[in-house]
């Protein structure tokens, strides 16, 4: 008996080590992104298991992924800049390239301590934006990592914090709305100071007495089609069954539900309300939401 328990504590064992290095190749910032530029402010850590962004008055950093993506359900975890980060900005993206690309935004604004971060979120198509909605958080998101989500496939786009749905952008190009399905979009995230608009308009500019601010990811996890040589890793002939549930994802009742408390509680400026900026009349999209 001794060596049979022994034997299934091996296999036991084996196969517990092989999950733990499935779930480290599937989060692996090495395998998975680039640091792109801020001369050795980013930084992979742990064997590829964190990331940090670092910005000081000299420069911010920034990265990206290896892969294009062609749709798909993006998860990061991040952990904000804690305190005084009023000043900075940490934008988390996908986003094409040309001058009519397409782009999917979380914006980071930082606040003075004891003030509210701002998410502002946006969607580009083929090069046009102002579709910016902004929200607060319901907890604090410098003191541990949540997980913020891009769900995108044909028929929409949901942005969520930790499964909670803020905001969705419905495909609405039977009236005429571009929507991003064509073009592949890399995912990019950098730390930078944008003391001239983000906190309060720019009324508040950055104390470089707090720097280095830092940023921090990790649980990277992509179900996506990868773009690669013209091609996607989805076979387009294939049943969306086939591509994974997020692939016709859409809101059910309870999601449906969340959405509306984000909205009522936390939703600080839609522009889809904003008249004063539209005299001739809301976009179109606005009408149908």
């Amino acid at each position: 008996m001794a060596s049979l328990s022994t034997s299934n504590s091996t296999l036991l064992m084996a196969l517990v080590v092989g999950c733990v290095m499935m779930a480290a190749s599937a989060s692996n910032f090495y395998q998975d992104f680039d640091i792109t530029w801020g001369d050795g402010r980013g930084k992979i850590l742990n064997n590829g298991q964190l990331l940090s962004l670092s910005l000081d008055k000299a420069s911010g950093s920034g990265f990206q992924s290896k892969n294009e993506y062609l749709f798909g359900k993006i998860d990061m975890q991040l952990k904000l800049v804690p305190g005084n980060s009023a000043g900075t900005v940490t934008a988390y993206y996908l986003s094409s390239k040309g001058s009519t690309w397409d782009e999917i935004d979380f914006e980071f604004l930082g606040n003075l301590s004891g003030d509210p971060y701002i998410l502002h979120t946006n969607v580009f198509s083929q090069g046009k934006g102002n579709r910016e909605q902004q929200f607060y958080l319901w907890f604090d998101p410098t003191a541990d990592f949540h997980t913020y989500s891009i769900l995108w496939n044909p028929q929409r786009i949901i942005f969520s914090v930790d499964g909670t749905p803020i905001r969705e952008f419905k495909n609405m190009e039977s009236i005429g709305v571009p929507f991003p399905k064509n073009q592949a979009m890399r995912i990019y995230s950098s730390l930078w100071n944008a003391d001239d608009w983000a906190t309060r308009g720019g009324l508040v500019k950055t104390d470089w007495s707090h720097a280095p601010f830092t940023a921090s990811y990790r649980n990277f996890n992509a179900n996506a089609c990868v773009w690669s040589n013209g091609a996607s890793s989805c076979k387009s002939n294939a049943p969306s069954s086939t591509k994974g549930a997020w692939f016709s994802q859409e809101m059910d009742s309870a999601s449906q539900q969340r959405l509306r408390w984000v909205r009522k509680n936390f939703m600080i400026y839609n522009y889809c309300t904003d008249a004063k900026r539209f005299p001739q009349g809301l976009p179109p999209e606005c009408k149908m939401a």
